[in-house]
């Protein structure tokens, strides 16, 4: 089993280092070339640079992702093509995906898409904030527990 980030915009990718640097378990970083960073990291991390594109990381997340792989990503579309893998899929808000969210989640991004191209206005998410970094590292310590 591996962690997977879809790093590029993750906010907390601190805490997955943080919560598995004691078991060792690998962590891997999927990120573009254009956010290429010379930050070290432990041993157990590992950071794989794709080529700039719209969705690169995600493709490549999908070509590396095994079942029971974990993935931190807040991309609805990416969370669809890992959930029918077996991979376990958590956002950074401190939910995770399921087969009984997705529709629902995808159905409203692409409602909210729509009301945007007509020109309507629509709210973004709230901003990340502590109380969402603790409720992510609460919900990805119970998946580790569970595994």
């Amino acid at each position: 089993m591996k962690v997977f980030i879809d790093a590029d915009a993750c906010p907390v990718k601190d805490v997955v280092i943080e919560e598995t640097t004691q078991t060792q378990l690998p962590v891997v970083l999927v990120s573009s070339i254009a956010h290429f960073s010379l930050q070290e990291h432990p041993e157990h991390v590992e950071t794989v640079y794709v080529e700039k594109g719209a969705d690169s990381a995600d493709f490549k997340i999908v070509q590396l992702a095994k079942p029971s792989d974990i993935i931190i990503t807040q991309d609805y579309g990416l969370a669809s093509l890992l959930l029918p893998k077996g991979c376990i899929v958590l956002h950074h808000k401190g939910f995770q995906y399921t087969t009984e969210n997705i529709d629902q989640l995808l159905q409203t991004r692409h409602l909210s898409a729509m009301a945007r191209k007509s020109g309507q206005r629509t709210k973004g998410p709230k901003a990340f904030n502590a109380e969402d970094r603790e409720k992510f590292r609460q919900l990805f310590r119970s998946v580790l527990d569970v595994q």
